[in-house]
């Protein structure tokens, strides 16, 4: 299994599980601007339920979920839960490419120096994390899911 890109087993189809974090640490604030050059602060989402993601445009399982990622954007948002994907070690232009085969509409976000990934539990990519509405991260996610399979969309749809 590789542990910079989960393209191996973890790719596999049916893997829709949130693991539970323990002691639900309050997740590392941060302030990315995303590829229009708007600044998102993390801390300013407080009082949302939040998916951060870490991924990047060559990495196959990020691609693989990003279409269900949108999906699921889509069907969450009278929920209430805001998605921010956040590109590691990647130029604004690259990602920008990227979305014309993948077209979002949620923050892609800038992490170009790999400063803030430094900052998270993060062990390969796609990682992905579920902040509460206060910012403790209570659920975490590594490899690619379907996020808008039904099972995912009804735990997301009713995050405390």
């Amino acid at each position: 299994l590789c542990l910079i890109c989960f393209s191996c087993s973890l790719f596999a189809e049916g893997n829709q599980a949130l693991h539970a974090v323990p002691d639900k640490p309050l997740a590392p604030d941060f302030i990315l601007k995303d590829i229009n050059g708007k600044q998102h602060h993390l801390s300013h989402y407080r009082g949302q339920n939040v998916i951060v993601s870490f991924w990047a445009t060559w990495c196959p399982p990020c691609r693989f979920e990003m279409p269900s990622m949108e999906r699921a954007r889509s069907k969450l948002q009278d929920s209430g839960v805001i998605i921010l994907a956040i590109d590691v070690g990647e130029d604004s232009d690259t990602v920008f490419t990227f979305t014309g085969d993948y077209p979002v509409n949620f923050p892609l976000l800038m992490d170009s120096d790999s400063k803030v990934i430094e900052q998270w539990p993060v062990r390969g990519l796609p990682t992905s994390f579920i902040l509460d509405k206060t910012g403790h991260i209570i659920y975490r996610a590594i490899g690619s899911r379907e996020w808008d399979h039904p099972s995912l969309l009804k735990k997301l749809s009713n995050l405390p």
